[in-house]
């Protein structure tokens, strides 16, 4: 049956709406690093508390918006593949973030700026355009400006080097999984299904490497579960059924924009010339896939009133 197509004034309101929660996305979850470094308990655990505190709150926000369990036929493989890349993404990004340079970790662990649209470009069966072929070479000299200043190879950092590489793999699995569960679920159930699909794999994990589970002080963990996981997280999944993989990849290195402004005020790192030249080569990258990128993967919602 043909559908009529969204009125224009639709199309450019989920646009907008696409573009504000990759930002939120990123913004928010460029403070992970930080609860991580402040919590009391192990790295792996740590990413534990961040699933185990937001999934409460997430099933209660996806029973809020009107979801009642249903839509899961057959995705059930996607979203348990989902849920544990994101266990073994979390954990190994978190022990590598005390195994290396926080600079190291953020530009491995975000080597899914590369991998995602890399896949978007098989999925879709078609080489990039020039245009797009531009902007990943602006977003890819951006990203090398804004973390070359402090990037340190060598021997000591190569065990937590790997581990933030395994990581930012294991965060393009991730979205490829959930890309899949996005096309037939709004974005709270979605989010909450994979999370509690890494929940078990994630305490397996902290127990196997013998870390402290039971914290002291809670902020940190409570600031990692709602910053990080339901409002950092939530926008991302939220954001990934309605961009392109290749907007997607390239937003990702919003974060170290925001790390590098997260250090300044909390630890006065000072920010350089290359920094703000890296911000700025990543927000042209940004506006020049905008148009290109955008709706390109309707809202579950949105085919549920049409079906």
């Amino acid at each position: 049956m043909h559908h009529a197509r969204p009125p224009r004034k639709t199309l450019f309101t989920a646009t907008v709406l696409a573009y504000v929660a990759l930002v939120v996305a990123n913004v928010a979850l460029a403070f992970g690093p930080l609860f991580v470094r402040l919590a009391d308990v192990g790295p792996v655990a740590s990413a534990f508390w961040r699933i185990a505190l937001a999934l409460p709150l997430l099933f209660v926000l996806a029973g809020a918006s009107g979801w009642r369990g249903g839509g899961t036929r057959g995705l059930w493989p996607a979203i348990l593949i989902g849920g544990v890349a994101f266990a073994a993404d979390l954990a190994s990004w978190h022990l590598g973030i005390l195994r290396t340079t926080l600079a190291n970790a953020t530009l491995f662990g975000n080597c899914a700026v590369l991998f995602f649209p890399l896949y978007g470009f098989v999925a879709a069966r078609a080489w990039p355009s020039r245009l797009q072929a531009v902007a990943l070479l602006l977003a890819a000299a951006g990203g090398g400006l804004l973390m070359g200043r402090s990037l340190e190879l060598g021997a000591r950092n190569l065990t937590g080097d790997l581990l933030c590489l395994a990581a930012g793999l294991l965060y393009t699995i991730y979205f490829i999984a959930m890309r899949r569960v996005r096309l037939r679920l709004p974005p709270l159930p979605a989010l909450a299904l994979s999370s509690a699909a890494s929940l078990l794999p994630l305490a397996v994990f902290a127990v196997a490497f013998g870390e402290t589970l039971w914290p002291g002080h809670w902020s940190p963990l409570f600031g990692l579960a709602l910053v990080s996981q339901v409002i950092g997280q939530g926008a991302m999944i939220f954001a990934l059924g309605r961009v392109s993989p290749l907007l997607l990849g390239i937003a990702l290195l919003l974060q170290p924009v925001c790390a590098a402004i997260i250090g300044l005020v909390a630890f006065d790192e000072r920010l350089g010339a290359a920094d703000a030249v890296g911000a700025v080569l990543v927000a042209v990258a940004l506006v020049l896939v905008r148009d290109r990128s955008a709706a390109v993967a309707p809202d579950a919602a949105e085919e549920q009133k049409q079906a």
